[in-house]
């Protein structure tokens, strides 16, 4: 489980083939990758095609009828998933067994994940006791996590004018917001990254341009617009007149970052708030 920016979580699950300490070893060197590529929030599809590359050209990784045989399309797929559904992933150890097919394995899990249970430790439980009445010859991993929406007093978003005095008006509009949330202590360091993202977005960027604030764990600064190239930090030197502002929202922020989309890209700064909050 990964935690992305933007209130958002990387689950993957993932087997080698083999025992021992050479698979093992193995799983740890795919697991780093893994979680290299979803620290600069690639996509899944791009994601696996990274990974395979690195399969395919470590000399000491055997090549797998999945990840490892190179030149192959990795597609990625977006659904709508109602808030509260529990979403399984596992390995095939779970469904594959001498006695039942696959297919049959495969209902018999879906049944299993379709009793109540009082969490999802138990529901893992109850589905492992179900599952696994007999010794498996594989290794079985299970996964679940419940999706959960964010509400609605949670998240603010603006439409930015492509003009530099828009800035101003959007900086008030975060005040307030926060306040209105009983979160000024958080105030200052927000304004300042909200004021750096969207003047970066206004002078570098291309319409259209939206600000969105999300209040999860943390405090997330999002500013969305349709540019394709990254910001980057640089020192000031002494007399400079700019080139100060990213730098500063790095040091007071807890992360900041860039992801990227069809449409653009999403500059956001996230805030500690268990400090500030009695």
């Amino acid at each position: 489980m990964i935690p992305l920016p933007g209130a958002r979580v990387g689950l993957v699950i993932g087997d080698v083939v083999g025992h021992g300490i050479a698979a093992s070893v193995t799983m740890e060197r795919l697991r780093t990758a893994v979680r290299t590529l979803a620290d600069i929030d690639l996509s899944p599809d791009e994601l696996l095609t990274h990974l395979d590359d690195i399969v395919t050209h470590t000399d000491d990784l055997p090549t797998g009828p999945l990840l490892g045989l190179g030149s192959l399309l990795f597609e990625a797929v977006d659904l709508d998933i109602p808030d509260g559904s529990v979403l399984a992933l596992f390995t095939d150890g779970l469904v594959t067994s001498r006695e039942c097919d696959f297919d049959e394995d495969l209902s018999d899990l879906q049944r299993a994940l379709a009793q109540p249970a009082r969490s999802l430790d138990a529901l893992c439980d109850s589905v492992l006791a179900s599952m696994c009445t007999q010794p498996r010859t594989d290794d079985v991993a299970l996964l679940l996590a419940r999706t959960k929406r964010l509400s609605e007093d949670q998240v603010a978003d603006w439409a930015v004018p492509p003009d530099p005095a828009a800035a101003v008006t959007i900086r008030r509009g975060v005040v307030d917001r926060l306040a209105a949330l009983h979160l000024e202590a958080a105030a200052f360091v927000a304004e300042l990254a909200v004021s750096e993202l969207v003047t970066n977005a206004i002078r570098y960027g291309a319409e259209p341009i939206r600000l969105q604030l999300i209040r999860d764990r943390g405090l997330i600064c999002e500013v969305s617009d349709g540019n394709s190239t990254s910001p980057h930090l640089r020192r000031a030197r002494t007399f400079d007149e700019g080139g100060r502002g990213l730098f500063m929202v790095a040091q007071l922020t807890r992360r900041w970052g860039t992801r990227y989309s069809m449409t653009g890209r999403t500059n956001w700064a996230e805030q500690q708030l268990d400090e500030l909050i009695p």
